[in-house]
């Protein structure tokens, strides 16, 4: 068995692996970790996969590492940006075999920090549907230097002292993740179709998706979330697809199949306690979902 699954990592938590002098933070709210190795360090962070609560970027400056991000491996090379979105459960799988030669900056932004944002969400959410699909981008040179800039300025926001520090925070964080949207335009969606869904669509498929993040181990139905919505649940369905390509149902049983998976395979809940915690009536039923949608029983997938 892996190692257990830590849920809901904080920002405090996640910078308190590092010497203080590598790191800077605004609270729990936002924090810049300048991750280089040092004699005494002590275990590798993100040794136990993680669930972090909020948004996780990741940059190489120096090296390689092996990122295992919801069952999915990604190798981050030198100039590369990972964006890892909340929810995601992340850990490192792999580091270069020279730990010395490795340096990377994280930057861990709170779910309620992004929320209170000044963005417009119909613009950004469509490439982040994108950026889940390939979470990483390689930085061009100009790129690269607006990201150590950014860097910089946060970091002399935060220790500024400034009476309105989480106003300017919030102004340089929000102007950093449309540069950061360019990027994956760039290289992720330079050859896509623009496709622009209506404004209606990508407020529901938020308020959606925010909503079986909360839900999904309870309700399955998309019934639920269309009353929680207030529309019929065929034309949440037709909405959902419009904004995503993806149907609702799936939506939500991705949200369920990805729990099922991590606790199989990173906790020590017996199949029984995971048929319960997913709120399913019987181990009968929870075989057949699990094994339509991965192709393995639950029991196969835990022994592999």
């Amino acid at each position: 068995m892996d190692k257990e699954l830590q849920h809901s990592t904080s920002v405090g938590s996640f910078v308190s692996y590092f010497p203080s002098d590598q790191w800077i933070n605004y609270g729990e709210e936002f924090a810049i970790v300048n991750i280089k190795y040092r004699e005494g360090m002590g275990s590798p962070v993100l040794e136990y996969p993680c669930r972090f609560d909020g948004y996780f970027l990741i940059y190489c400056v120096k090296g390689s590492i092996k990122l295992n991000v919801d069952m999915t491996e990604y190798e981050l090379k030198e100039n590369m940006l990972f964006i890892a979105h909340q929810d995601n459960i992340v850990r490192i799988s792999e580091m270069v075999e020279d730990i010395r030669d490795q340096h990377y900056v994280g930057m861990l932004i709170s779910r309620s920090f992004i929320e209170g944002m000044k963005i417009d969400t119909r613009k950004m959410l469509g490439n982040v549907m994108k950026v889940q699909e390939c979470p990483y981008v390689i930085l061009n040179q100009e790129e690269a230097d607006l990201m150590a800039d950014f860097m910089t300025l946060a970091g002399k926001i935060i220790s500024s002292g400034l009476v309105h520090l989480g106003e300017a925070l919030n102004s340089l964080l929000s102007s950093s993740l449309y540069v950061m949207i360019s990027s994956f335009d760039r290289q992720v969606l330079s050859n896509a179709e623009k496709h622009e869904p209506s404004s209606r669509s990508v407020t529901i498929l938020d308020n959606f998706i925010k909503l079986v993040s909360e839900y999904y181990t309870e309700h399955r139905n998309v019934g639920f979330y269309a009353d929680k919505l207030c529309l019929t649940p065929k034309y949440l369905s037709k909405l959902i697809k419009i904004a995503s390509g993806r149907s609702a149902p799936e939506w939500i049983d991705s949200y369920v199949i990805l729990e099922a998976k991590n606790l199989l395979k990173y906790s020590e809940m017996t199949i029984k306690e995971i048929v319960y915690h997913l709120n399913f009536p019987n181990q009968s039923v929870f075989y057949k979902f699990f094994k339509a949608r991965t192709g393995l029983t639950p029991s196969e997938y835990r022994k592999r």
